[in-house]
């Protein structure tokens, strides 16, 4: 395995002066808890209905989610009855899937029980540290719907967690690296990817998505 500077010489070569212009500097200390349970239902739902569908056509729909999910206030959603569903299901001014429908009514559970235990959602995520991002997607998968895998780290990733994302290029890289021979999916293969990504953050002292760019970079041209 390679140190970060040697990969982020491979990220160089291919991108040369346009490296730094992608990692110009952002905000990832990200004031969860001042973003609504609300909110965070939101970007859940986006996250799942995008998984496996055009990104573009659950931007140019995005509106009508909000209006027929009543803004994503839990406490109402959580709620839905089989009347709101079928509602829903018979509304064309959002994406009619009715797993990820039915997702929506079970992450709005989830986020309420998570902030009646932690204070809100976003002071739960602010609570969990990124070298256990692992840890947080098993916690995801068994009580959640729908949010594991890449879905949860594109979750993460888009609302400012600091994550890394096991994309195309980003495994591409693993594997060259020799940190995993596949495509991760087992825990052991996952844990060995978390790994890798907690030396190379401590090594360069950027954050774990920056790393997670670098390498994605590294594979060549994006």
């Amino acid at each position: 395995m390679r140190s970060f500077d040697e990969i982020y010489e491979l990220a160089l070569g291919h991108h040369g002066d346009e490296l730094t212009e992608k990692f110009a500097p952002h905000d990832l200390v990200h004031e969860f808890k001042e973003q609504s349970d609300a909110w965070w239902l939101g970007e859940m739902t986006k996250a799942v209905f995008q998984s496996g569908f055009s990104w573009k056509v659950i931007a140019a729909k995005w509106p009508g989610f909000e209006t027929a999910f009543e803004g994503f206030d839990p406490h109402k959603v959580a709620m839905y009855s089989d009347d709101d569903v079928a509602r829903l299901l018979s509304d064309k001014s959002i994406v009619r899937n009715g797993a990820k429908i039915m997702a929506t009514v079970a992450n709005a559970g989830f986020v309420l029980d998570t902030a009646k235990a932690h204070g809100s959602f976003g002071a739960f995520l602010a609570s969990w540290p990124p070298s256990d991002q692992i840890g947080l997607l098993e916690h995801f998968k068994k009580h959640a719907s729908r949010l594991s895998g890449s879905t949860g780290q594109y979750f993460l990733r888009f609302t400012g967690w600091d994550a890394w994302i096991t994309s195309k290029d980003v495994t591409a890289a693993l594997i060259r690296e020799g940190v995993i021979d596949k495509p991760p999916t087992s825990k052991t293969a996952l844990a060995k990817v978390q790994a890798a990504f907690n030396h190379w953050t401590e090594e360069s002292g950027r954050s774990q998505a920056d790393v997670s760019r670098v390498l994605a970079l590294s594979v060549g041209s994006t």
